[in-house]
């Protein structure tokens, strides 16, 4: 199972920056991170992934950028992920290093479908559960429709939206690859490695 932690620098601890919480979670948290900070200028997000790129990463955690793969691709980062609407993967193969990571968002059984014929590596799929760390106009789509995505396609699809500790494992036993958020990583003050 793969855990991916997504930044939101809004959303952090008090007193705590994006950096200090990227560094725990490279310490002993998740196997990504992806620097999920669309509003920032893209020298701004550069420099964060830059510097994010630089902390001592001893697990070999692999940091992704969300929506900008110019800045993915200048800092150095392991790959990209697309929110819907993007151009598609196969778009960006021709400018991207072999072994360069990109996903895309997801929320319906046919749309997991096409990210994976357009070539995607993976996708992330929901919101499963209801959000926790931000607002969503989307419903809920449940363990079943997690569990038909993941059937449908041969890429990892990642469970997101409302995943906590409790919920992990079924989200596991429904067919995800891994899972991904916000609140599960970001909102404690120790590295922590979260076990389904």
């Amino acid at each position: 199972m793969i855990q991916c932690y997504i930044t939101d620098r809004r959303a952090l601890r008090a007193g705590e920056s994006l950096l200090a919480a990227v560094s725990r979670n490279l310490a002993a948290g998740p196997d990504w991170i992806q620097i999920r900070e669309k509003d920032l200028p893209a020298r701004e997000l550069c420099e964060l992934v830059t510097r994010a790129l630089q902390c001592p990463n001893p697990r070999g955690v692999k940091i992704m950028v969300n929506s900008r793969v110019d800045v993915a691709l200048t800092a150095g980062a392991a790959g990209a992920h697309l929110p819907a609407g993007s151009p598609p993967p196969e778009f960006w193969r021709r400018l991207t290093p072999i072994g360069f990571r990109i996903g895309t968002s997801c929320h319906s059984v046919e749309e997991v479908r096409h990210a994976a014929q357009e070539g995607a590596d993976y996708v992330f799929f929901g919101p499963v559960f209801d959000p926790i760390s931000k607002r969503s106009d989307r419903p809920a789509r449940g363990l079943e429709a997690l569990s038909c995505a993941a059937m449908s396609v041969e890429i990892p699809v990642f469970a997101l939206g409302g995943i906590t500790a409790g919920n992990m494992s079924a989200c596991i036993s429904a067919g995800a690859a891994g899972v991904a958020g916000i609140s599960l990583y970001q909102g404690g003050t120790q590295p922590v490695r979260i076990s389904p």
